[in-house]
């Protein structure tokens, strides 16, 4: 059985600390989850991920359906053995990568009819056929099916996309079968401060074990990201994780714990690692830039990752430059350490009192990635996605 225990919440600011109690092990949080979409984190086996210090991964239930099939993972004995992690999962419903194949899909109130992106082939998905896939898995945690609007969506379609998020998060309610699995919740709303107060107060209402923050780090600009963060949490239980789905950059992972979310995930370190961008206290570094060629020190100079303390910046800059397969592995392997550090440091900084001077120091030292460049690519890689597929 899944549950959650609060340990302690920061004097100054919402940030808090607690325990996720699952089939697999402990979890402290605030905790940030690697996307193994496809039932791998890209580049990495296991057992590295093991020892960075990940506790628990994010597999995706849209891809594992379509590719290689609920039924193969059902015979090998379940995702966990399926991909070689003891730890614990969680396992989105798919929700947004129904949302991201755009004309691909048709939504009503039964569920989703859509075409794969792989073969074209129809598939019907239904909140109810969501939570027996995702029992099947097995994994520690599951979703509810969600609708996920755009951010630019107008008032009436999100309002139309929200009102079937409540009644299919209730079907799935009424659906689960197996209790040692926790069902989260996935609140929506789009960037309407009431939409997404009438979307928390109703899925609070039904009395899932956690609640998930939906439809946010979509391209909207992050002020409207935290308006409807705060806006969300002020209403949900401080007995429940607040899971915040999608963010992963380390400016916004601490904004919205000092705003009272729990658990992260996202794409976008090991993304951002493959294209030679690298975490470090002062912001992403461009390991292919020229100031980095000769460059005797590590990339980060006090990190214990792997790949800082076994090669210089020079070795990195000159695998990427000769596109070595072991430059991705290694720029991996370091931001997520880099993001296990720092969701590390802020658990103790809450724990002792810290939090609020940790964070800002950090955000005084760390420069973010400029917030047009940001939106625009963004933009482009939805736009791939959307045009992949």
């Amino acid at each position: 059985m899944t549950s959650f225990r609060l340990v302690k919440t920061c004097l100054h600011s919402k940030a808090r600390v607690g325990e996720l109690v699952t089939p697999h092990g402990v979890v402290s949080t605030p905790v940030f989850l690697p996307v193994a979409s496809q039932g791998a984190i890209k580049t990495l086996t296991p057992e590295e991920v093991k020892n960075i210090g990940i506790a628990m991964v994010l597999a995706n239930t849209y891809h594992l359906y379509l590719r290689p099939g609920i039924s193969v993972i059902e015979r090998v004995g379940g995702l966990h053995k399926f991909m070689g992690w003891e730890r614990a999962i969680l396992t989105d419903s798919g929700g947004y990568q129904i949302f991201s194949l755009a004309r691909l899909r048709r939504v009503g109130d039964d569920g989703v009819i859509f075409r794969s992106h792989i073969d074209g082939s129809e598939h019907h998905i239904t909140p109810e056929l969501i939570i027996q896939f995702q029992e099947t898995l097995g994994a520690d945690i599951i979703m509810a099916l969600d609708e996920c609007p755009a951010y630019d969506d107008g008032l009436e379609k999100v309002k139309v996309a929200t009102e079937r998020t409540h009644r299919w998060a209730d079907r799935c309610q009424r659906a689960q079968k197996r209790r040692d699995q926790a069902l989260y919740a996935i609140v929506q709303g789009g960037v309407f401060p009431e939409l997404r107060r009438q979307s928390a107060e109703y899925l609070t209402s039904l009395g899932f074990p956690g609640y998930a923050i939906g439809g946010l780090s979509l391209g909207e600009p992050k002020k409207v990201t935290f308006a409807m963060i705060e806006e969300t949490v002020a209403l949900l239980p401080e007995d429940k994780p607040r899971y915040l789905m999608g963010v992963g950059s380390p400016e916004d992972i601490i904004e919205a714990v000092a705003r009272g979310c729990d658990i992260f995930d996202s794409a976008l370190p090991t993304r951002v690692a493959r294209n030679g961008a690298l975490f470090a206290w002062q912001g992403r570094q461009n390991i292919r830039n020229a100031v980095y060629s000769q460059m005797e020190q590590p990339i980060v100079a006090d990190c214990d990752c792997y790949t800082c303390r076994s090669f210089s910046a020079a070795y990195l800059h000159h695998l990427f430059n000769c596109d070595e397969l072991l430059a991705y592995r290694l720029a991996t392997i370091h931001n997520l350490s880099f993001i296990s550090n720092l969701v590390n440091k802020i658990r103790s900084a809450i724990l002792d009192g810290t939090f609020v001077a940790f964070k800002d120091s950090f955000l005084a030292d760390y420069q973010p990635t400029n917030e047009e460049v940001r939106l625009s690519q963004k933009q482009k890689w939805l736009k791939s996605r959307h045009l992949s597929q």
